[in-house]
């Protein structure tokens, strides 16, 4: 059997779909793409050096080859002294369009998620520096820790309620899902008209201050109220 015949036509092999486990069932969510929201709580905005009150929402992308799901390990990352904890409210997509507007944008969403925006920190200062995008820093592999989904269907629409990450059993981050300058059907609006949005989208909604170093060997727990726990080990 030649490569085309094993491929089906493809000249390569097609990775294989990237997904998230549904929690209480054996279903995936399949991925098209990760968008994250930066700064879009204001104390991480002053903690980085800006001013919230002059910034509207600004995006990057992660690759969903970055995923780590099912409770998998984050391999410390090369090129780098400095990787820095992000957590945050995913919100995964099951519709999607353009131009939304505000009022149906929780429409398109099928449920919420805990992840990690983890980042090369010490990169990403010098692509700052260079007025260079944030890609080395940012879509890296393992980068997006990611707990199992839980429907909207289950728990509604989350727009308050404690969001935290604890190190070793010590809090390193902690806010609450009421300070998102930009709230989550807002974020849905603006994206879409940025990009066409689909299901199968994941969206980082942005994290609280207190973002800091990981260490080979910490132990990180990330909570967000209604939505659940995501443990993730540094390898």
């Amino acid at each position: 059997m030649n490569t085309l015949e094993r491929s089906k036509g493809f000249v390569i092999e097609p990775q294989a779909q990237v997904s998230v486990p549904v929690r209480g069932t054996e279903d995936r969510f399949p991925v098209h793409r990760i968008y994250c929201v930066g700064r879009n709580y204001a104390a991480h905005a002053v903690e980085m050096g800006h001013d919230p009150d002059k910034e509207p929402p600004f995006f990057f992308q992660k690759s969903p080859s970055n995923l780590v799901t099912d409770g998998q390990d984050f391999p410390y990352p090369q090129v780098t002294q400095d990787v820095h904890h992000e957590i945050e409210l995913v919100v995964a997509l099951s519709s999607g369009g353009r131009d939304i507007p505000v009022e149906r944008a929780l429409d398109c969403v099928y449920g919420y998620a805990v992840g990690l925006d983890m980042t090369r920190r010490d990169i990403q200062a010098e692509l700052k520096k260079m007025s260079r995008p944030w890609d080395a820093a940012k879509s890296f592999e393992h980068s997006a820790p990611c707990s199992e989904l839980v429907p909207a269907t289950e728990i509604g629409h989350p727009s308050a309620g404690a969001i935290w990450l604890k190190i070793n059993g010590e809090t390193r981050q902690e806010g609450d899902l009421d300070q998102l300058i930009w709230k989550t059907p807002e974020v849905i609006a603006h994206l879409s008209s940025l990009f066409e949005l689909r299901a199968g989208d994941l969206i980082m909604t942005g994290t609280p201050s207190g973002v800091g170093p990981v260490l080979r060997g910490d132990a990180l727990h990330g909570f967000v109220a209604g939505v659940g726990d995501l443990h993730c080990t540094v390898a």
